[in-house]
């Protein structure tokens, strides 16, 4: 079924490009939330001095803030975190909690700190598709296979991205490592790919692609569940370490995107290749 799959490859490629535009679409209408780090505002933790819910303390807080961007990212019978859209004056929040809680750790970051990490953001995601290009081109030398190399590496960061929308994943400084990450394993998957179909003459092209698929897929899988394993592990038992979970989610869809994105995308440009140059 694999090699009768493998033969009519074509109709395939037409899936991961029909994904990477609903991720543009997504990304263009949805639009994508960005975290503290990067837009500013203030990160709060608190000792509660009295039971309270997370909704009641974000009422309390935008009530006497008068602002709506608050939101407790965590919380317990004792102690909880909070983050504020805002600069916001810790003095004035101490007045406002005042018989409810005590102010513990207060970060506040400024809306021209947040734009200079933006700007940093964007040059890191340039600088690393730059080098990661060049690499492939040292590596390959040849011009189809590279690029088909490189449109799977932003396809995938795409992809993500607009995971991070539909599901309201902030961009934030720790989902931007995920998205290196993502960069990276992306490139070894279709490095390992490329590497068996032009380099190796063993065996027909069918018969490397499914040796390359079936070392692939064991790669991306065992690291899906890695990832997964991560995330329902911070959900269930560490509620608060809410950036462990943005990157293991980030994480998620990306990788499962790279193995459409890979074996059928990226496999279908090469065999298509190898057909034209023979």
């Amino acid at each position: 079924m694999i090699e009768r799959i493998l033969e009519n490859y074509k109709p395939l490629i037409a899936i991961p490009v029909a994904i990477v535009i609903i991720a543009l679409l997504l990304i263009a209408f949805n639009g994508l939330n960005q975290g503290i780090d990067l837009k500013g505002g203030s990160i709060v933790d608190l000792n509660l001095e009295t039971p309270i819910s997370a909704s009641e303390l974000e009422s309390v807080i935008k009530e006497g803030l008068d602002i709506n961007e608050v939101k407790v990212s965590s919380i317990n019978s004792e102690e909880a975190s909070i983050e504020i859209g805002t600069d916001t004056d810790v003095v004035t929040l101490t007045n406002i909690l005042q018989g409810k809680a005590t102010i513990s750790s207060f970060k506040s970051i400024g809306p021209v700190l947040g734009q200079e990490a933006l700007n940093q953001v964007y040059w890191a995601l340039a600088f690393a598709f730059l080098f990661m290009s060049i690499t492939v081109f040292i590596i390959f030398r040849t011009f189809v296979p590279s690029m088909a190399v490189i449109l799977a590496g932003l396809s995938n960061i795409i992809i993500a991205v607009g995971g991070m929308s539909l599901f309201g994943i902030p961009l934030s400084i720790a989902s931007v490592g995920a998205l290196l990450m993502l960069i990276g394993f992306s490139v070894d998957t279709d490095i390992l790919l490329t590497t068996r179909l032009i380099k190796q003459k063993k065996g027909t092209v069918t018969e490397r692609s499914i040796d390359a698929i079936k070392t692939g897929l064991t790669m991306s899988i065992t690291a899906i569940a890695a990832m997964a394993s991560l995330y329902i592990v911070t959900i269930v038992f560490i509620p608060q370490a809410d950036v462990l979970s943005n990157i293991a989610a980030v994480l998620i869809i990306g990788l499962t995107a790279d193995i459409f994105i890979t074996w059928l995308m990226n496999l279908g440009i090469l065999r298509w290749y190898l057909e034209v140059r023979r």
